[in-house]
């Protein structure tokens, strides 16, 4: 047996016995020492992803030690994206447009709050010594991250060396402002608007950190949306300049924002982004193994038990931090 957090109701978390897990064929055990708290499993603990029916257990962005298997001692961070390899998607390398994928955290996978997970044994990638369990548990969500950008700059009108503008300071639109800087731009604003989590943010990083009240129209080269509701997707509409481009990784609601009129007189690209290929979350890990996305000393960690009080307080605002990490 071992220790879980359990997703059982909305806005309701529960320390369980659940059986411990066994690796089937070409899978690993892993002991995990480090797991985020990220933006879809606070959807989930909402009541508000039907992909996420209760009970369940959440989290994947995990880091830990393998188990079993011939990587067994080898500490690994997390791909939780399991795809089948061998679709068209898969084989062009566009694994996170797989049809048939799976991520942990989602039936029939059940996610990291735990102290065991069973993962393909292609989905763990070693880590180097110098980086820690908690670091390594910022891979998922930077890897998120890493691939918005880099399809950021593959647009035929990109311009990274001109204006952009983040909106959100959680760890995708912190993260995007650090991926941003090791893609080569220059002039980013991050925009948020809790008061608290602005000023700690300020702590963290040089890249200025705004209202999204304070920023003029028109004014972006690119706006990329961390947060995907309604309201975000209305102002990015409004920030952006002629010509330039929305990227929407946000996954906050589905229902309406966007200024179609505005967006083709002014030919603006809008384009929407997923997770991350099996390239991109590599690429992620070395660019944080060779210092490119910062010092990753941003997040708060706690004890899986206190999950469901840290759930609680990130609903409330009183989170500072970009990312909540949990220690089974």
């Amino acid at each position: 047996m071992m220790q879980a957090l359990v997703y059982t109701a909305p806005k309701s978390m529960e320390m369980q016995q659940r059986p411990r897990p066994f690796p089937g064929a070409n899978e690993a055990l892993v002991k995990v020492k480090s797991v985020g708290i990220c933006g879809s499993d606070m959807h989930g603990y909402l009541g508000h992803d039907d992909r996420r029916p209760a009970p369940l257990v959440l989290g994947h962005e995990a880091a830990g030690v393998v188990a079993s298997g011939e990587l067994t001692g080898t500490r690994v961070t997390v791909n939780p994206l399991v795809t089948c390899g061998t679709c068209p998607a898969c084989a062009s390398g566009r694994t996170n447009l797989c049809p048939t994928r799976q991520i942990i955290s989602m039936p029939p996978r059940e996610g990291a709050f735990s102290q065991w997970l069973t993962m393909p044994e292609d989905n763990l990638i070693p880590l180097p010594d110098h980086l820690s369990f908690d670091q390594a548990a910022l891979a998922e969500p930077l890897a998120v991250c890493w691939h918005a950008i880099r399809l950021c700059a593959e647009q035929p009108y990109a311009d990274l060396s001109a204006p952009v503008i983040v909106i959100g300071g959680g760890a995708i639109g912190f993260g995007s402002a650090l991926a941003l800087q090791a893609f080569g731009a220059t002039d980013i604003t991050l925009l948020e608007t809790n008061p608290v989590r602005a000023s700690h943010l300020r702590e963290l990083t040089d890249i200025p950190v705004r209202d999204p009240a304070e920023i003029n129209a028109g004014q972006a080269a690119l706006v990329v949306d961390c947060v995907g509701f309604q309201a975000t997707r209305k102002a990015a509409c409004t920030m952006v300049a002629p010509g330039g481009t929305i990227c929407h990784i946000g996954l906050g609601d589905s229902n309406d924002g966007l200024d179609v009129r505005r967006i083709t007189l002014q030919e603006i690209t809008v384009f929407g982004t997923y997770a991350y290929t099996d390239q991109d979350f590599r690429d992620t890990v070395a660019a944080m193994a060779d210092g490119r996305l910062g010092p990753l000393d941003w997040a708060e960690t706690r004890a899986l038990s206190e999950g469901p009080q840290a759930f609680a307080d990130i609903l409330s605002g009183q989170v500072m931090a970009p990312k909540v990490i949990l220690h089974p």
